[in-house]
């Protein structure tokens, strides 16, 4: 793996009624992919939205589009959000069963695959199949709502992938999603993490571009 630190606004916290112009920030100030948050209702106590919504942004960005599906039974929308123009597909270990068989299930589909735990959810839960995977998300808050604060405790999850990566020479990003700004990213990239998702801190901040400068640690804060 480099050692570039991607940035990933997540979409949750844009303007929902004006979702041109989220993409066009996005684009604008150079962020690297787009997070997409996928709520059920069920698994996560909200509702967001699902695979047309996917589709109808795919046109204005050809960034990556990383879909994180926070719902139960993942394997029964992971071939609409593919069709949709999804990159990499993200679910959770604590909603799935046959979790080997999902994964290869995003493989066959051409799509990266992703394996997300939530803050009590330890590493060893996912230690079998890290080494088919292509990204870890790490939540640091307890999913299903925008603007929470981090949990710190999370940080030697995303260490300990680091290193269960490195002494295995596996090959997957580690992202990270929760209460992600100008304060905590430090500590986040320190620990390991490749990819920072970040809600509230991008599309509330009054220069998004130099929001992601920060972020990266490009600009001292």
């Amino acid at each position: 793996m480099n050692n570039k630190i991607y940035i990933a606004p997540s979409i949750l916290s844009a303007d929902f009624s004006d979702m041109r112009s989220s993409m066009a920030m996005i684009e604008k100030a150079d962020a690297d992919w787009v997070h997409l948050d996928v709520m059920d209702g069920s698994f996560v106590p909200n509702l967001t939205f699902g695979p047309k919504f996917v589709k109808d942004l795919r046109p204005f960005s050809k960034k990556v589009f990383d879909v994180h599906l926070m719902v139960n039974h993942p394997e029964t929308m992971v071939n609409a959000f593919a069709d949709a123009g999804s990159d990499y597909i993200t679910f959770h270990m604590e909603a799935a069963v046959h979790v080997h068989r999902i994964i290869q299930q995003i493989k066959d589909l051409g799509c990266k695959a992703g394996i997300s735990i939530v803050p009590s959810t330890p590493v060893s839960a996912v230690r079998e199949v890290l080494q088919y995977v292509d990204l870890v998300l790490v939540m640091t808050v307890n999913p299903g709502f925008g603007g929470q604060k981090l949990i710190s405790g999370s940080l030697g999850k995303i260490a300990e992938l680091k290193r269960i990566r490195e002494n295995n020479l596996y090959n997957y990003f580690i992202s990270v999603d929760g209460g992600v700004n100008r304060q905590t990213a430090p500590s986040v990239i320190e620990a390991g993490a490749d990819i920072l998702v970040s809600g509230s801190a991008f599309f509330n901040a009054e220069d998004p571009a130099g929001e992601v400068r920060i972020l990266k640690g490009n600009i001292p804060v």
